[in-house]
């Protein structure tokens, strides 16, 4: 009697678990349907978040400038009739008052503030002071820096480096004087311990000099006193790490 040997179908009929190739196909077209369905709700979610956070980053930024630019025009309502008088300028970029009449500051050589710069201060500081402890800027406050600055001259027998040390005694002298004459200002009053917290005096020797138009050193204009306010730039750096920390977390 010749042996028989069992079918395809006979052994799918033997075995309940087998599959057709049709429905190996069908199973892998379902797990590939699912694994994109998935893979286009994460880019999805992932760009509803980059939007909330490009969102939030434009608020900041916007916040900033408006601080700024708000605190640039106070100053200018304030000030703008002295500005002239004075010899000094506003400047918008840098939120600085700049007193640039050296001989009005003090001596060539010299630290000690001169009394026609006393009168100055007494003037102006109240009224800096007033402006910047108002609501909408005093918790934005980070620093209120006395800055002294120099040309590069000094002596000819010194060398340039020598003259860049020299000067940086001086402009940081200089600062001092203005800082210990500012706080002493009678009118400062209760102020004085919120001054002390954000109050700086800052000798930069020639390090920013200011230029003529054709690019050479203006020696007069280097040589000045400004005010300048820094707001507080780490609450918003605080903010664009919390974005950066939502972006690193992100699967």
């Amino acid at each position: 009697m010749p042996r028989t040997f069992p079918t395809s179908k006979t052994l799918a009929d033997e075995n309940p678990f087998s599959l057709s190739l049709g429905d190996l196909m069908a199973g892998l077209l379902l797990i590939f349907v699912l694994l994109l369905s998935f893979v286009m709700l994460d880019l999805m979610e992932k760009e509803k978040r980059d939007n909330e956070i490009n969102k939030r980053l434009l608020e900041i930024f916007t916040d900033y400038v408006k601080l700024r630019e708000k605190l640039y025009e106070d100053l200018e309502n304030e000030f703008e009739k002295d500005l002239q008088k004075w010899n000094a300028v506003l400047d918008r970029e840098k939120l600085s008052v700049r007193f640039r009449e050296p001989k009005v500051l003090f001596q060539q050589g010299e630290a000690e503030v001169q009394f026609a710069f006393k009168e100055i201060l007494d003037d102006f500081f109240p009224r800096y002071i007033r402006i910047l402890k108002h609501p909408d800027y005093v918790s934005e406050i980070a620093e209120i820096r006395i800055e002294g600055h120099t040309s590069s001259e000094w002596s000819e027998i010194v060398s340039q480096q020598d003259a860049y040390i020299l000067n940086m005694e001086l402009s940081q002298d200089r600062t001092r004087s203005v800082l210990q004459y500012v706080l002493q200002i009678p009118v400062i009053g209760n102020n004085r311990d919120w001054i002390q917290q954000y109050l700086t005096a800052n000798g930069l020797s020639s390090s920013k000099l200011i230029a003529n138009p054709d690019g050479t050193q203006n020696k007069e204009e280097s040589r000045r006193v400004e005010f300048r306010v820094r707001t507080n730039a780490e609450k918003q750096l605080e903010k664009i790490k919390e974005l950066e920390h939502l972006i690193g977390d992100k699967p």
